[in-house]
């Protein structure tokens, strides 16, 4: 049989829920005077080796939306969230860190989001040398397939042996996925290819790299379901419960000394949310959708005011900018908003067509004047410029097939009206793209008449603590009640 890991055994699940759910204390409170605290709900480790108050983190929300002011926020109130760089520049990026280092001096907890870029290995790698000159011990995992270098670098960089002879990391590692082949692979050890590649080129040590096998790539695992922004459209129900049971089956294989934590975002907005969370076996949870809509979060005024008065109903799914031609989706707003009618639109359109000129005049002007308020001509002369700055290859091959050009035509509505969200461009209101999942609708509902029914009286560790012991309230009735009608 499996070794106990944290006091839970890994085969026979029943006693372990529970530990996981309220702790060991949390197990006795509950067996004596019913009272679950909302500080023992999740997993103990995870609070602990994060230095947290509660299992709860505020995810990452790209271009900012997760500002460095939200991150501030949550480790003065010994949480944690992860700041939004999607999008961000190096120079950017920097100041956030710099200015989030001079605020929390105390190494209070806080973390940075690390994207996938399939295509420009050269980002990925200068954010992990920002990350590694900065010092910085977490980040949060996004839209990765696979395992890259810079990943592998930034997890075995500077690993060490403890007192017992173990691995012992600078750093740690959450990756947020929503698939289970994924969830495998970062659930595993480095591929010893990329390892012996980094090996060589004098990126890491050879005792670095011994000492990484004994390691899963990712210490943190978030199970992502149906969320705003990028979406799979899982279901927490299904996904969690599988993702636990591969967990498992990844410590048993790999022998490893600690567990591998896993938590879960997507539709947490309200205690009723986080106790299925809790009580489906989740060590943690992540929340998205709630935050932006908070005095700290990196979004227009104009945005939030559209956020505060949406319901469950309010979302619907559109192309995702990034990954247009692929047919990706992403969860929005639709609540008074044209973007996802129009977007789905010239999504259906670059389908059709193999080029602008193959559709028809009518549609043509009709883009033109309405979405986009200005001519393809001067569309295309603002992606010309745009990837002579950064990319001036891409756009000679762009030019080759007008297919491609009438994607990047198309996708420069995606840019602009994610700006226009963001700058709050209230002539334009019709056309903003606010990512966001129905976590969102359901938390209006639950805070409305309150004073909370605002979002200028929202802020982010605020409700970190209203979810939280919401949730813990929520449970000693329902444990309670189960007693009573129990015979």
């Amino acid at each position: 049989m499996p070794a106990p890991i944290d006091g839970i055994e890994i085969e026979g699940r029943t006693e372990a829920t529970r530990r996981e759910v309220m702790g060991d204390s949390g197990l006795q409170q509950c067996a004596c005077a019913s009272a679950i605290a909302a500080e023992l709900l999740g997993s103990e480790s995870f609070r602990l080796e994060y230095g947290l108050k509660y299992a709860y983190l505020a995810g990452a929300m790209y271009k900012g939306i997760a500002s460095k002011e939200l991150v501030v926020a949550m480790g003065r109130a010994g949480l944690m969230g992860y700041l939004g760089t999607g999008g961000m520049s190096f120079d950017e990026m920097e100041s956030a860190i710099r200015y989030i280092q001079s605020e929390l001096p105390h190494r209070q907890p806080y973390g940075m989001n690390f994207l996938y870029h399939p295509e420009r290995a050269g980002i990925e790698e200068r954010t992990i040398d920002l990350y590694l000159k900065y010092g910085i011990s977490n980040i949060e995992v996004a839209a990765f397939t696979q395992i890259t270098p810079s990943l592998v670098r930034y997890r075995l960089k500077g690993l060490t042996r403890n007192g017992n002879g173990m691995a012992k990391a600078r750093t740690r590692v959450l990756a947020k996925i929503s698939r289970p082949e994924v969830a495998v692979t970062f659930m595993g050890p480095a591929p010893e290819a990329i390892v012996r590649t980094l090996v060589a080129s004098g990126h890491l040590t050879t005792e670095e790299a011994e000492l990484g096998q004994s390691l899963p790539v990712a210490d943190d695992i978030c199970v992502e379901a149906d969320s705003g922004g990028h979406t799979d459209g899982g279901v927490a129900y299904a996904l969690l419960p599988t993702i636990l049971a591969l967990r498992d089956k990844a410590i048993a294989k790999y022998r490893y000394a600690q567990k591998i934590n896993v938590g879960t975002a997507g539709g947490i907005g309200t205690p009723q949310a986080a106790a299925a969370a809790f009580i489906m076996g989740a060590d943690f949870i992540m929340t998205g959708s709630i935050n932006q809509c908070t005095v700290e979060a990196g979004t227009s005024e104009a945005s939030k005011e559209i956020l505060e008065k949406i319901s469950v109903q309010d979302t619907a799914y559109a192309p995702a900018g990034d990954l247009f031609e692929l047919g990706s989706k992403i969860q929005v707003v639709k609540k008074g908003l044209f973007f996802p009618a129009r977007s789905n639109k010239l999504y259906e359109l670059y389908q059709r067509y193999n080029s602008l000129d193959e559709i028809d005049t009518e549609t043509r002007k009709h883009i033109q004047e309405r979405y986009f308020h200005r001519s393809f001509d001067e569309v295309w002369s603002e992606i010309v410029a745009y990837y002579n700055r950064v990319d001036p290859e891409k756009i000679k091959a762009i030019e080759k097939s007008p297919k491609q050009r009438m994607a990047s035509i198309f996708k420069w509505y995606f840019m602009h009206t994610s700006r226009l969200a963001l700058e709050g461009r209230r002539e334009q209101a019709v056309d903003y793209q606010i990512h966001c999942g129905p976590a969102l609708g359901a938390f209006n509902q639950w805070v409305e008449g309150t004073e909370l029914q605002s979002w200028r009286n929202r802020r982010v560790a605020e409700l970190a603590e209203r979810i939280m012991e919401g949730t813990a309230e929520l449970l000693n009735r329902r444990f309670t009640n189960f007693r009573q009608i129990t015979p």
